[in-house]
């Protein structure tokens, strides 16, 4: 595994991750328990800190990264992922805090300052812009990102669902070896 200190932050993981030796994971970076770190992910925790809850995975290609503590702000902005969340592949999270059960379609980037509620869809190639607040239940899509609709039933029990089949994926890929 690629776990790397930053000055003196090292990351910490929780119960059975898998992290893919490609991905570069670095500094004060936590992964709760059943994550996942899939090929090409570099995530820096090193001018403020990165917190990524239970199974929760974060796939090929995506950058998490922080905003520093400054004058004008600060506490910064690190970087929240809460339990039950899948990251679609080439994302682009930067300073942003995530809720529960939310699924970032591929290629989405949100900004610094964002908070998303739980239960949320964010469309492929949506950009959300610093600052702004995903609602609980909605789908948002585009660039910049604006509420599409409520979501249904199914697509609710589907972002847990989404979570679990990547914790099933890593533990075949543990299993291996």
């Amino acid at each position: 595994m690629n776990l790397a200190y930053y000055k003196d932050k090292y990351p910490r993981l929780g119960i059975d991750c898998y992290i893919e030796d490609s991905a570069i994971v670095k500094g004060d970076v936590t992964l709760g328990d059943d994550s996942s770190i899939w090929p090409f992910v570099a995530a820096r925790g090193d001018v403020n800190h990165i917190r990524i809850g239970d199974r929760t995975n974060i796939q090929d290609g995506t950058v998490l990264h922080v905003t520093r503590k400054s004058e004008s702000n600060p506490d910064g902005h690190p970087l929240l992922i809460g339990d039950d969340v899948t990251i679609g592949h080439k994302c682009m999270l930067h300073g942003c805090i995530l809720g529960n059960r939310i699924l970032v379609g591929m290629g989405a980037v949100i900004m610094d300052g964002v908070i998303v509620e739980d239960d949320v869809f964010i469309g492929a190639g949506s950009l959300i812009p610093p600052n702004k607040r995903l609602l609980s239940g909605y789908l948002y899509v585009g660039s910049p990102a604006k509420q599409a609709r409520k979501l249904n039933d199914a697509e609710l029990a589907f972002l847990k669902q989404s979570a679990l089949n990547y914790v099933e994926l890593k533990n075949d890929y543990l299993a291996q070896g």
